[in-house]
């Protein structure tokens, strides 16, 4: 089991810890899936609801806030019945907008690991105005039904009435849907395929700034994340901070990174090189690799 989680095991009943602890192997970063899932219910005798609830100080541990020391956990259930755990992200020093939430962060892990839609949002503290925003872009984000500790769970209408999201901006294909925009770079390097797969499947339908960024460590690993718009702008997620996000759930420290690689599309109508290399060199003494590429 992995140290970071020794503090967080010690706080559960003796027969979920007993049963969570050989999920919680080297290479564990939040991802349960269906099967395992029933496992736990099954040797905790909780329904999965309160299951659920329960482990989220394991997703906290997730969590690194170096500014506030406020560790959020959040989980995100997709409709495969899969869950992907989250925690709240700061960058040490820097402006508090390249920060990702919670939630943003397990909603991120979901959409990587190839999720169409979230079904739950279970998290340890309210959601903020931000989050509720960015879970509003999801497909069908209006039902995702949000668990709290003692609290009934509702759905984000109950949080989020009266709510802006993509239909009013004539979007019909929602964050989380799937997305495969023409994008072409003739090239050999591994990671910048990687990075040009990403981009195809971002989500930037109100600037077509389709982007991805891939972050290489001294090991060799390889970790990405994709452009994530929003109705409302503000709480669109970079490229840069959810793949840092992804190290982190990964327990990876930034200054192991030894590349890093942003691909962005020439005919949108924004820039994120700017952003990604403040966010870049916040964290590593490395050098951004940014690619622009003209349209097919």
């Amino acid at each position: 089991m992995q140290d970071r989680f020794i503090n967080c095991i010690a706080q559960l009943p003796k027969p979920l810890s007993d049963a969570l602890i050989p999920l919680l192997h080297e290479d564990f970063a939040g991802h349960i899936d269906a099967q395992q899932l029933a496992g736990l219910v099954k040797a905790s005798g909780l329904t999965e609801e309160k299951l659920l609830l329960v482990l989220l100080p394991v997703a906290a541990t997730l969590a690194r806030p170096p500014i506030s020391d406020f560790h959020v956990g959040a989980i995100a259930k997709g409709k495969s019945g899969d869950i992907y755990m989250g925690g709240n992200m700061e960058l040490p020093g820097e402006a508090l907008f390249h920060s990702v939430h919670a939630e943003q962060s397990a909603i991120s892990h979901a959409w990587l690991s190839g999720e169409t839609q979230i079904v739950d949002i279970v998290v340890n503290f309210s959601p903020c105005g931000h989050c509720r925003q960015f879970m509003n872009e999801l497909v069908e984000g209006a039902q995702v039904r949000i668990h709290l500790p003692e609290q009934k769970a509702q759905p984000l209408t109950h949080y989020l009435p009266y709510a802006f999201g993509p239909s009013d901006l004539n979007v019909t294909a929602p964050l989380l849907s799937k997305q495969h925009h023409e994008l072409s770079l003739d090239s050999s390097d591994p990671m910048i395929i990687e990075a040009l797969d990403h981009a195809s499947l971002s989500y930037a339908p109100y600037t077509s700034s389709f982007a991805a960024v891939v972050l290489e460590t001294k090991d060799g690993a390889t970790y990405c994340g994709r452009y994530a718009e929003n109705a409302a702008f503000n709480p669109s997620m970079l490229p840069m901070q959810m793949a840092l996000s992804t190290m982190s759930r990964h327990n990876r420290l930034f200054s192991e990174i030894t590349r890093a690689v942003l691909i962005e599309s020439a005919q949108g109508k924004i820039s994120l090189v700017g952003a990604t290399m403040d966010a870049l060199h916040a964290v590593a003494a490395v050098e951004l690799e940014h690619i622009v590429l003209e349209p097919v």
